[in-house]
């Protein structure tokens, strides 16, 4: 058992039989209140675990409370772990699963001679940032506008599906830290980059409504999202799609003149940086 096992009180294992391929469906049916089809059907699951992809769940007192998928990835041959979904019952209020999780995922990946895995995430959902960035010390290295097309659940209707990819690359120092639970509690100090001569270029205003401060310019750029998009697609989609379209304008233009994102604050600030 990894230590972030023992820390979440879980037990990982990975996924082989149908009821649990089935269990693991149903999870993921409940993180994202799916309407339709779920977001990975049960036959899809068992052939991927069958072939010898990543399909694991994460139990407590016998019963899974977080599940989690990756395939193999690379278009010459492969050459990565893509990671297409991990969620945590959230009925549970389980704390540490998606990192015991992950780390689980990095361990399966290095044991097959993998060193990088790599998904996507939206760059709107700050608590997600602030776990693939800080906590598990990804990067994000390329954005994509509307990714999936039109997504009926209950997190993202409404909204275009834009991503950020993240590489987690697992042998580099700093992911090797946060797997050892090094990483900074409260993620970057944004008044240490803007005296570095950081630019920050979008806030949070009093209203919820993105505030446009500056041009994404410079090779350190900062950029807050909000706390809570997916209530406010679901109060306000005009106020949403103002937010999409305008982290769409600064993490798009940044990250295709080559910065990276490579850090975040607690209260939801972007660092983009042309180190790795």
């Amino acid at each position: 058992m990894h230590n972030a096992e023992a820390a979440a009180g879980v037990s990982i294992i990975n996924l082989k039989h149908n009821d649990q391929i089935r269990d693991a469906s149903e999870v993921w049916r409940r993180v994202w209140d799916r309407v339709g089809d779920p977001v990975v059907t049960p036959e899809v699951l068992r052939a991927l675990s069958h072939s010898g992809n990543y399909v694991s769940g994460a139990y407590r007192d016998g019963l899974m409370i977080g599940a989690l998928l990756g395939f193999y990835g690379g278009e010459d041959g492969v050459d990565h772990v893509h990671s297409h979904v991990l969620g945590v019952d959230p009925t549970t209020r389980a704390r540490g699963v998606g990192f015991a999780l992950k780390q689980h995922q990095r361990l399966w990946a290095l044991e097959r001679g993998l060193d990088r895995v790599e998904w996507t995430y939206d760059p709107l959902v700050r608590n997600n940032g602030f776990f693939n960035i800080n906590k598990l010390g990804c990067r994000g290295v390329e954005y994509f506008v509307d990714f999936y097309g039109e997504m009926p659940d209950g997190i993202n209707s409404g909204d275009k599906s834009d991503r950020v990819l993240v590489s987690w690359d697992l042998e580099r120092p700093g992911v090797e830290a946060a797997a050892a639970g090094d990483s900074a509690p409260d993620g970057i100090v944004v008044q240490e980059w803007v005296k570095a001569g950081g630019t920050v270029a979008v806030e949070v205003g009093d209203d919820e409504a993105p505030v446009v401060r500056a041009d994404p310019v410079g090779v350190i750029v900062l950029c807050q999202v909000p706390t809570d998009i997916v209530a406010i697609r679901h109060r306000d989609p005009a106020r949403a799609h103002l937010w999409r379209t305008t982290i769409r304008g600064v993490l798009d233009d940044t990250i295709s003149r080559g910065l990276r994102i490579t850090g975040m604050s607690r209260d939801g600030y972007y660092l983009l940086t042309s180190t790795s």
